[in-house]
């Protein structure tokens, strides 16, 4: 019995043997006709749709990192995929895509971030530059040409995702463009403090004409004394207005002045304007630069229509033309 069953088992093992190695050829056999036919590939996919076939996932990702994910900008900070690409493993009988045509497609889908340079002044953006080497040159040469006047320059970090409309420039254009807006400044800081006397600053001319006297000057026909301000001729009515800030501390005919103002301003300044024919402001009245207290006239000791104009210190008289009508 037990002989029988041993060559029963022996016969059944033959053949589990003899179906394993036809399933072993045939599975091969398959496999090659498969491998003939299809080919591993990975399928790219964005936004769910398929834009290409490439041969190797990691060289591809390479290629990406290098020509989509970088940037010859040096102001370019990074670049990053605004949808990430999905890849899929698969044997397939497709033709393996340009992988250029693949990256142009990424390149759409991409958003860099730039980083430029402002030179800014106060509020103000004076320039842009690229690098912030150029910023630095610039606010140093302008540290040294223009001083304390530069106290407010700084350099600021701007991102932009539109680097065509940041608006940087070369840097001899930004230095030629912030030199000439520090200039202004100074000239304009030079004007007010020449235009200053004692803390008061003169803003305003009171009127607009041509000179007829000066300050300092004996006219024997007209006076037996030097004269104490500066004549400026205008026609009968003109408005005169104020020279600076101020209150107004006499309003009525004065002798040889005929009609007078006198402001009084701070630190013991005050302006005297003579022979007005009407006299708009009144005492106690605090006025600023530019408003209108009197009319041209020729009333008092005149000859003729014209402001007397005269700028006094502590009752001393000064040259009204190192401060107005340069």
């Amino acid at each position: 019995m037990n002989y029988i069953l041993n060559n029963r088992l022996r016969f059944y093992t033959k053949e589990a043997v003899k179906i394993l190695s036809i399933c072993t050829i045939a599975l091969f056999i398959i496999m090659t006709i498969v491998c003939i036919k299809y080919s591993p590939i990975y399928e790219v996919t964005l936004n769910g749709n398929t834009i290409g076939y490439v041969k190797n996932k990691d060289e591809f990702e390479e290629k990406v990192n290098k020509e989509v994910l970088s940037s010859d900008n040096p102001c370019a900070v990074f670049t990053t995929l605004d949808v990430e690409p999905v890849y899929e493993f698969k044997l397939a009988n497709v033709e393996l895509t340009d992988e250029e045509q693949i990256i142009e497609k990424l390149s759409e889908n991409t958003t860099t971030m730039y980083k430029v340079y402002a030179i800014t002044l106060g509020d103000e953006t004076e320039s842009i530059v690229e690098s912030y080497e150029e910023a630095e040159e610039i606010v140093n040469e302008m540290n040294e040409e223009y001083g304390e006047i530069t106290d407010n320059i700084a350099i600021v970090e701007k991102y932009t995702e539109d680097f065509n409309n940041a608006g940087t420039v070369q840097l001899a254009e930004a230095k030629a463009s912030i030199d000439t807006d520090l200039r202004q400044i100074k000239d304009e800081q030079e004007r007010i403090a020449s235009a200053t006397l004692n803390g008061v600053y003169f803003a305003v001319k009171p009127v607009t004409g041509s000179i007829t006297s000066r300050y300092g000057v004996v006219e024997s026909s007209v006076r037996d004394h030097a004269h104490g301000g500066l004549d400026i001729a205008a026609p009968y009515g003109t408005n005169i207005k104020a020279a600076a800030d101020g209150e107004i501390s006499y309003a009525d005919w004065m002798g040889g002045y005929g009609n007078l103002i006198i402001i009084d301003h701070e630190n013991g300044v005050q302006t005297y304007y003579g022979h007005c024919s009407k006299l708009y402001a009144s005492v106690g009245q605090k006025v600023t630069a530019g408003d209108i207290i009197a009319a041209v006239g020729s009333t008092g000791n005149s000859t003729g229509n014209h402001l007397h104009l005269e700028i006094r210190l502590n009752g001393v008289t000064l040259d009204p033309q190192k401060y107005l009508y340069k």
